[in-house]
């Protein structure tokens, strides 16, 4: 039986989120908090979203989406101020701009676009596990 959309988002969503957390991890699943830089293993942070996660154009944005503690995250609203200020110094000036006005565009998610992108972000996260050998 196919999978509905909303079942197909909600594993994009999950190993997006695994990618994210795990891309900066150290070798003992170690990582930190894009905004306020507490650091703590990649199974209790979050992936935080710049521009938020309603606006799809975004929403699966490697560039748009960090890591951050929960603290951050949710009860600081994803402390976007600081995190623009960040991204502009991560990725260059601008970046926070482009990312919100990319995230107010139109895109149209097909299911083909959910399984692949399902299969690649699995990939990843499976591939950077074994290379840095953590669970």
């Amino acid at each position: 039986m196919k999978k509905t959309i909303s079942k197909l988002k909600k594993e994009l969503d999950n190993w997006f989120s695994k990618y994210i957390r795990l891309r900066e991890a150290t070798t003992e699943g170690m990582t930190q908090c894009f905004t306020c830089g507490k650091i703590d293993h990649y199974k209790n942070l979050q992936n935080g979203h710049f521009q938020s996660r309603r606006h799809h154009a975004t929403r699966w944005d490697e560039t748009n989406c960090q890591v951050q503690c929960i603290k951050c995250n949710m009860f600081g609203q994803g402390e976007q101020y600081k995190f623009s200020l960040y991204l502009d110094a991560k990725y260059g000036v601008g970046t926070s701009e482009e990312l919100e006005y990319q995230s107010k565009q139109t895109i149209k998610m097909t299911r083909i676009d959910y399984v692949e992108n399902i299969s690649y972000y699995k990939e990843l996260v499976n591939k950077i596990k074994d290379e840095k050998k953590i669970e």
